[in-house]
């Protein structure tokens, strides 16, 4: 982007988002949100990784106290209209893919963009389908990579994705974390209009 630009934020600690902007050649800064995370579960699955975002944007902001563009993302996992958190243990990391195997889910990214008072938010879904998985590969998986800090207990640029997905229907960087095309398009319009 060019220097006259407004500085983006990436209000994230997550590894994956920050390379996704850099793959994209995005000029960055990360900084991390100590937002809280939690929601009410009478809210529309589809409402929660904006609401979560959303947090952490401002977060960010009021800690910055800055005039740069808040880039901020939250990545849910819907299976039957039920949100698939981060896993607490190792027994529920193989629960979660068990329920997972064999069925089509849902990877829902909600985005903000936040400068002063000014918003633009989305959210992004992709429908991910896996074969049926043996307990063998789920406790194989699960031993090595040990996916506790990801959503549905899996990332899809590892092994599980790479062996056990049989389809994705939507934008495979969005199952990473971040719509990065889409990301892009939202932060050109953006900035056009500040």
């Amino acid at each position: 982007m060019p220097d006259n630009k407004p500085k983006i934020i990436l209000a994230s600690q997550s590894p994956r988002r920050k390379q996704l902007l850099e793959w994209a050649e995005v000029k960055f800064e990360a900084v991390t949100s100590d937002a809280d995370e939690s929601f009410s579960t009478n809210m529309p699955v589809e409402e929660i990784p904006v609401f979560i975002a959303r947090n952490k944007a401002k977060a960010v902001q009021q800690k910055l106290n800055s005039d740069a563009i808040i880039l901020a993302a939250d990545t849910i996992v819907v299976l039957d209209n039920k949100v698939i958190n981060k896993p607490a243990s190792r027994d529920e990391a193989i629960e979660m893919l068990r329920l997972l195997s064999g069925n089509e889910h849902r990877v829902i990214t909600g985005v903000v963009l936040l400068r002063d008072n000014k918003e633009v938010s989305f959210a992004d879904v992709t429908h991910v389908v896996f074969h049926k998985l043996t307990d063998e590969q789920i406790i194989f998986y699960v031993d090595k990579y040990k996916p506790y800090d990801k959503a549905g207990a899996y990332a899809i640029q590892e092994w599980i994705g790479v062996t056990g997905i049989k389809s994705i229907n939507g934008d495979f960087y969005n199952v990473m974390g971040l719509p990065v095309s889409r990301v892009l398009q939202q932060l050109k319009h953006f900035t056009a209009t500040l």
